[in-house]
């Protein structure tokens, strides 16, 4: 492999490192749930503990409705969104993952929204100048890309603070930077990929060390670019990505090196691996961040032979280890998966592997279109088959209804707002902010690492 020399403008102290004034916000209370990478929730109503103080009468109203039909649930939404909408305007940009439940997808566009995949999110500020207001329903990560390459003018909301990422979870900023900077004395052409399900902390570290940020839609083009430069890559945070994307590319496998994810991977020591994981290290072009989405491990090799077997088509999100993504038919982002099944013909038939409120949404959309859609884990015996994302099915109803009535009302809590390097306690709901200058560095570098990937990514178009 080919060693670059690296950046001059390379920069590896930490905007932490210089920054002080960092201020804690711990309004909100524990909600004492654990969270587990394999944690198997379905969205349902949340218990009203759930709730910051500012949220609760608004979910006291909605749990106490009689169902959970359209008739009962849209007249209540509608005495709140239909003024808020009127007063905010135009200004306002209602946004949603793919990944949300089928309600919030539905409400979303319902009242003007946009449903997307977080590429497609993280760009609004850039694509709507004219927007002043973007309220998510996502994950905090995703309304953090969102504020990193917003103008001053243009504010960013999240329906519920907490709503977090496993995988996130396991790489932090701290976590990832002692890492870094150990593979750094010894390798110092590397660079680091930061995946879009990253804090803008980490985004900013792939900025500094000049590199980007990737999505799973474009990961290809970004580990293309990197290598053309004869850099060595530290791709972050999900190993199972990075590992598909690598073969995508053609790095053979004995390249590739994983790290520990988590405190584990914090405490990276080279001098003391064994030598030939030493050896490996040194030879490999990229080295892998262990983080992983529990959702998305649940798939295996035995579950697309069980539908190929039925004649179904077997399309998978990227995030699946390795050995699921060989055997399936097709591999790609939500958008790819989301098309890819909308543009079939009539009586195609697909086993889709990725979240399940996703696949409970295409299926809906695509029968529609005499098109069947299945979990892909829905075989005997199968594990969580069906469930979704347990830490983004925190957005529901009351905390879309509470956030657009609050803001009509100027009211709208602090700790909704999402600014650059904010880090919020998925579990406490507890947040760090830095003060002015930290949040000037880490949006200057994040920005830079996803300019980056923009640039890239619409080149390779």
């Amino acid at each position: 492999m080919r060693r670059g020399a690296e950046p001059d403008n390379l920069v590896l102290m930490s905007p932490l490192s210089t920054t002080h004034g960092i201020q804690a916000d711990r309004s909100a209370r524990s909600n004492q749930i654990t969270i587990r990478p394999d944690i198997p929730l379905c969205q349902a109503d949340l218990p009203l503990d759930w709730y910051q103080d500012e949220f609760r009468p608004y979910a006291e109203e909605y749990l106490a409705l009689p169902d959970r039909t359209p008739a009962t649930v849209l007249p209540w939404m509608d005495d709140y969104m239909r003024p808020a909408l009127d007063a905010l305007g135009p200004e306002l940009v209602l946004l949603a993952h793919y990944y949300m439940g089928g309600e919030i997808v539905k409400l979303v566009e319902r009242y003007g929204g946009h449903v997307a995949d977080s590429y497609q999110l993280a760009r609004q500020a850039v694509l709507h100048p004219e927007a002043k207001l973007f309220v998510e329903s996502a994950v905090h990560f995703m309304a953090e890309s969102i504020a990193l390459l917003a103008n001053s003018d243009q504010q960013v909301f999240i329906t519920n603070p907490r709503s977090g990422c496993t995988m996130e979870m396991m790489a932090k900023e701290f976590m990832i930077e002692p890492a870094f900077r150990t593979l750094h004395e010894r390798h110092p052409d590397i660079l680091v990929i930061a995946y879009m399900n990253t804090s803008g902390r980490v985004k900013a570290l792939a900025g500094r060390t000049g590199g980007a940020v990737c999505t799973s839609s474009n990961a290809a083009a970004i580990m293309r670019w990197a290598r053309a430069q004869g850099r060595r890559i530290l791709f972050v945070p999900d190993q199972h990505l990075g590992r598909n994307v690598a073969a995508q590319v053609g790095i053979a496998d004995d390249r590739i090196y994983q790290l520990p994810a988590g405190h584990e991977g914090a405490d990276l020591d080279i001098a003391r691996l064994e030598p030939a994981a030493r050896d490996r290290l040194d030879r490999a072009e990229v080295i892998l961040w262990g983080s992983f989405c529990g959702v998305h491990t649940i798939f295996t090799p035995q579950q697309v032979e069980y539908w190929r077997r039925r004649d179904y088509t077997v399309v998978v999100h990227p995030e699946t280890p390795r050995e699921t993504v060989a055997l399936a038919d097709g591999a790609g982002s939500t958008a790819y998966l989301w098309n890819h099944v909308m543009d079939a013909p009539a009586g195609s038939r697909f086993a889709v592997g990725t979240e399940g409120h996703f696949v409970r949404n295409l299926r809906e959309q695509a029968g529609l279109r005499g098109v069947e859609v299945v979990h892909m884990a829905d075989v005997p015996g199968g594990d969580a088959a069906g469930c979704g994302c347990a830490t983004m099915s925190r957005n529901d109803p009351p905390h879309l209804v509470a956030t657009l009535d609050l803001l009509r009302r100027g009211s709208i809590p602090d700790i909704n707002r999402v600014l650059p390097g904010d880090v919020v306690d998925e579990v406490t709901g507890s947040r760090e902010r830095l003060a002015a200058a930290g949040q000037a560095a880490v949006a200057r570098d994040a920005r830079l690492a996803l300019e980056r990937m923009i640039e890239v990514t619409e080149a390779d178009a």
